[in-house]
């Protein structure tokens, strides 16, 4: 390899992008040749003056996207060769300003402790219950009419079935209407559609949800952070952005925020109210976690909350029964409703309709409730094992947070610890999570990590948060020794 990469440890992007970027352009550019070899991990570390682990951590990306492939006993070599003339070059045309962080669970194995997925356990789902349901659905008079064509607007039944809930719970009131869609995934992205052109700016919680982060950025739109702290978003700090920066909307979760864990308190979501209220700026409360409170009291929703009709509510079977079934909601002013609905039209049609039939039945039976109460026993249970090994394991200097519901916890390590950095001593160890990069707008906190637990049986809590406090103190021994300084020589 002939050039040599220029890297800015005083740049926000951390080293290890930095090196991948580097290369990976040198690679689509023709530049480095299909067959280059690239010198090994540490040839690479001490010619950049560079941690092993940094250079390991741009080649694990450059070898996810395709760009190199590591033999065993022989290196790293180039397949990621320019488009031959006469040819679609996709990577011109899919190169975008910045490319997304590559997934840190490439190559995982099952026998790796994961803390990186925030989804329920599978061995939670009552699946005699649910083949039972479907067998139900599936014996219907009127099942052609499901598995016809339906309104883009949901499955009727279903409509008005969570309509009818929304109202009791003071939610929706005579001006609005609901939506059902993808997941609340897919609300977030035809709000954007609708309400978005590219520069405009966001207000989002900071850190924030990967999946958000993407699909904004990848609109065009312009994300402005706003701290989360112990007590949710910042409120003060919210008003001072929605003053100067006018956003097009803000997004907040109002509970067990994804990845903090952290709840928005009574006061903080009125002061929060009445700032986007005086600055006429709309609030998309994405409440996908509300339903997992396993302790404390239970708090009203901003939509609950707003009397001027800016807030839409988000919501989602998804983190209380079965994901993979993509059902999700929007409740919020009709108008709004009405042109979400002409965008899902243009994107999907509809939901499916066969999976809000079995959805609408699995509720109406009394089954969800009775699974809600086994995921609120288990997700106390897992998120009691979580604290309580953090508190064992973890050494003096670790900091996390600690909810009361959903699925995650944020930790910070001890400083000069770097979460990304550690995180492939903690794979090779057997343990794997989700740096605080992966989440980071506008401050980046090297130290931070999320460890999403509702997966994980209690004794797999346990082992894995041995493995990491173990993994963290080995880390620590190396950043001293790394810092202690040389002897003087006489």
């Amino acid at each position: 390899m002939d050039f040599k990469p220029k890297l800015d440890h005083k740049a926000e992007a951390p080293l290890y992008r930095q090196l991948f970027e580097q290369i990976a352009q040198q690679i689509r550019s023709g530049q480095l040749a299909r067959g280059s070899r690239l010198p090994a991990t540490r040839e690479m570390a001490g010619l950049l003056g560079l941690n092993r682990t940094t250079v390991s951590a741009a080649y694990e990306i450059l070898e996810t996207e395709g760009l190199i492939s590591g033999q065993v006993g022989r290196g790293s070599f180039v397949t990621g060769p320019a488009e031959p003339a006469g040819r679609v070059d996709w990577n011109r045309l899919l190169e975008r300003n910045e490319t997304p962080l590559a997934s840190p669970g490439a190559g995982w194995g099952r026998d790796l402790i994961s803390f990186a997925v925030s989804r329920p356990s599978r061995e939670l789902f009552p699946l005699d219950e649910f083949r039972a349901t479907c067998a139900t659905v599936l014996a219907r008079q009127d099942l052609a009419d499901i598995l016809q064509l339906g309104s883009p607007l949901g499955y009727e039944p279903l409509r008005r079935y969570l309509m009818e809930e929304a109202r009791r719970q003071n939610v929706a009131g005579p001006g609005d209407d609901l939506l059902i869609t993808n997941g609340c995934q897919q609300a977030l992205d035809l709000i954007g559609r609708v309400l978005l052109r590219p520069g405009d700016t966001v207000a989002v919680e900071d850190p924030l949800y990967t999946g958000l982060k993407n699909l904004l950025t990848g609109m065009g739109a312009q994300l402005c952070g706003i701290p989360v702290g112990p007590d949710g978003m910042d409120a003060a700090q919210a008003e001072r952005v929605l003053e100067r920066e006018r956003p097009r909307f803000l997004v907040v979760t109002s509970n067990f925020q994804n990845p903090t864990g952290a709840t928005l308190p009574l006061a903080g979501r009125r002061a929060l109210l009445d700032a986007a209220r005086r600055f006429g700026v709309p609030v998309i409360e994405n409440d996908a976690y509300g339903e997992l409170r396993y302790s404390g009291e239970p708090l009203p929703s901003l939509k609950q909350l707003d009397e001027s009709g800016g807030t839409v509510l988000l919501r989602s079977f998804s983190k209380i029964s079965f994901p993979g079934l993509r059902v999700g909601w929007a409740v919020g002013p009709k108008l709004l409703i009405d042109r979400l609905r002409h965008s899902k039209e243009a994107a999907d049609l509809h939901t499916d309709q066969l999976s809000q039939a079995v959805l609408l039945e699995f509720a109406e039976s009394g089954r969800l409730e009775a699974h809600r109460a086994r995921m609120l026993r288990a997700g106390s249970e897992r998120l009691a094992a979580t604290l309580e090994a953090c508190a064992a394991h973890l050494p003096a200097g670790t900091r996390w947070t600690r909810p009361e519901g959903g699925m995650n916890l944020w930790v910070r390590l001890p400083e000069p610890l770097d979460a990304t950095e550690l995180l492939s001593r903690a794979q090779r160890e057997g343990v794997t999570y989700l740096p605080g990069r992966y989440f980071a707008v506008s401050r980046l906190d090297p130290g931070a990590l999320r460890l999403s637990f509702a997966g994980l049986a209690p004794d797999e809590i346990r082992a894995g948060l041995a493995i990491l406090g173990r993994t963290i103190r080995a880390g620590l021994e190396i950043a001293v020794a790394d810092f202690e300084p040389s002897p003087a020589m006489v």
